[in-house]
């Protein structure tokens, strides 16, 4: 079930290759079937095409997390927290704050 989604999300996203939203969801089915390399390199293709997408950020972050790699988590919550202030969204703000917070 797992591949028939993840190739499904592929297929969608090659019809719309700038729809965010289907990137987002491709990168999180990579995150739910364990491939957190391919996850991150799709949050980091989509912030790179959309970066005011503050929940790249935040699951972007936590796939770094994961993955061990966490001065690149920090680089990317602090991102997001410039980008949820700018945007004037506390709340997204708030929980990459205290992401950020909790690794120091």
């Amino acid at each position: 079930m797992n591949g028939t989604r993840l190739d499904l999300l592929k297929g969608l996203l090659e019809q719309k290759p700038g729809d965010s939203f289907l990137r987002y969801g491709l990168a999180m089915e990579y995150r739910n079937t364990g491939d957190l390399e391919a996850a991150v390199r799709e949050f980091r293709a989509l912030l790179a095409a959309d970066p005011d997408y503050h929940a790249a950020y935040f699951q972007g972050g936590q796939t770094l997390e994961r993955l061990g790699r966490l001065d690149e988590a920090r680089e990317l919550y602090r991102e997001g927290v410039a980008v949820t202030s700018r945007k004037g969204d506390q709340h997204a703000r708030s929980e990459m704050q205290a992401a950020l917070d909790l690794l120091g």
